[in-house]
């Protein structure tokens, strides 16, 4: 199984700003998200944990799998926001607003990311990962995580960049020898099932 975690909360989610790739650990709600995660995840067993590089990423890896040393990766960044890191969501610039409004149709503004290159190297972070055998935990943000799940799920046609995510939101997919199936999240008041044990009830 391959399991995707959003961080937990940091200090500029709760000022509910554009946080990219500020470097912001998380905050005492985040730690508390990612031990709760953590209790969630108590029948599976990790055999390999990737993160994004930023700290709050790393944070929530090692709270979740304490007995496991991420791999760190680059692609699992979170979009690039460029001149746009720390706008206020409450008060956005007209062209931020045409983005969010079809994110799928209009381009990202000049400086930032645009969602085709998050996609695409969440995309080579999955063949890299494909072969890998065991229960995967990669550890990353609402953005790139939903890179992920548009390349698993090409036929959503873009639906899942306006999907709210949470933090410490989990999905999961089944991968059968490489053969990686549709993401599902996961219900957050159930514990998780890893493909080597049974669920705790």
């Amino acid at each position: 199984m391959i399991y995707i975690v959003r961080h937990g909360k940091t200090e500029l989610n709760r000022a509910n700003v554009l946080q990219g790739r500020s470097d912001h650990p998380l905050n005492e709600e985040g730690i508390k998200q990612a031990e709760e995660a953590s209790e969630r995840f108590r029948s599976v067993r990790f055999d390999h944990v990737f993160t994004s590089p930023l700290i709050r990423a790393v944070q929530t890896a090692e709270i979740v799998a304490p007995y496991a040393r991420p791999s760190v990766d680059e692609r699992l960044i979170e979009m690039d926001y460029g001149p746009y890191e720390g706008t206020d969501l409450n008060s956005l610039p007209p062209e931020i607003l045409t983005f969010f409004s079809d994110f799928v149709h209009n381009p990202a503004p000049e400086g930032m990311e645009q969602l085709s290159s998050v996609t695409a190297r969440a995309g080579s972070f999955i063949e890299d990962i494909r072969g890998l055998e065991g229960d995967i935990l990669v550890s990353t943000h609402a953005i790139a995580m939903k890179g992920i799940l548009e390349y698993l799920t090409p036929e959503s046609n873009g639906s899942y960049w306006s999907k709210y995510i949470g933090n410490c939101a989990v999905y999961a997919a089944e991968n059968d020898g490489g053969i990686i199936g549709v993401p599902r999240e996961l219900d957050p008041e159930k514990a998780f099932a890893g493909s080597k044990g049974k669920r705790d009830e």
